[in-house]
């Protein structure tokens, strides 16, 4: 199947809600192609860190990192489809979760103007409704932003020692209105389906809780996916 009609599902989450963690069980235990957000591309462009200038001048640097956000997004994808041996992949995060959390958010906390807001909002729905195969389901990782916070301060990364609480409770908010109550959203966005997992307890190394996610994921997909049985077989390796 070439590589930009190939079938993926997303996971979605605010900072610290677990994503990294979640997708190598993903990885480890399903049989799906898994691609990681690009964050390497993200802090060395030509030898500049865009990550870490993003949360050290936001205002800045708000509209050129979300830009290449989303190009280095759709290549990432489309760069792991052209090996991808499996029936279908699993981002972390996507373009929507951009366009809806991190981008606006930057608009409406005056990190970006109207004029580059108006801009990313033509671009993005020129380029995803003419170009690009749309998500076949997202999975939420429903945390509390105090319990992402802790996260952040534990992991310390250096580009995040800048993120506040309050950063995290509007992202929250955001993720909670596209993904739950699917307010102001597109057509094909709002028809899309959303497994919504909650994740303020600590999984990585809890084995059981590993299972019980990794069934719901199992069920929700055996469902959009339409091969029954297809993917539960592999959920006796975590036993």
């Amino acid at each position: 199947m070439p590589a930009h009609h190939q079938k993926y599902f997303v996971v979605e989450g605010n900072i610290g809600s677990g994503k990294s963690t979640f997708l190598k069980v993903i990885n480890t235990f399903l049989n799906a192609q898994v691609v990681y957000e690009p964050h390497t591309k993200w802090q060395n462009v030509a030898g500049e860190n865009l990550l870490e200038r993003f949360y050290a001048d936001t205002g800045r640097w708000a509209y050129t990192f979300q830009t290449y956000a989303f190009i280095t997004r759709i290549l990432e994808r489309e760069r792991a489809a052209l090996s991808n041996m499996h029936p279908f992949q699993i981002l972390e995060r996507s373009v929507f979760s951009d366009r809806y959390c991190f981008a606006q958010n930057c608009f409406e906390l005056g990190l970006m103007t109207a004029l580059e807001w108006k801009l990313y909002q033509e671009w993005f729905a020129w380029l995803v409704d003419q170009y690009m195969v749309k998500p076949s389901g997202f999975i939420y990782l429903q945390t509390d932003p105090k319990i992402c916070y802790k996260r952040l301060l534990k992991r310390n990364r250096p580009e995040e020692l800048s993120v506040t609480l309050e950063y995290l409770q509007q992202l929250h908010d955001k993720h909670e209105k596209w993904l739950i109550h699917k307010d102001g959203v597109v057509e094909y966005i709002r028809e899309t389906p959303v497994l919504v997992i909650p994740c303020d307890a600590e999984f990585e190394t809890d084995r059981d809780m590993q299972k019980a996610h990794m069934s719901k994921i199992i069920d929700f997909l055996e469902v959009q996916y339409e091969i029954p049985g297809a993917l539960s077989a592999r959920i006796e390796m975590l036993v």
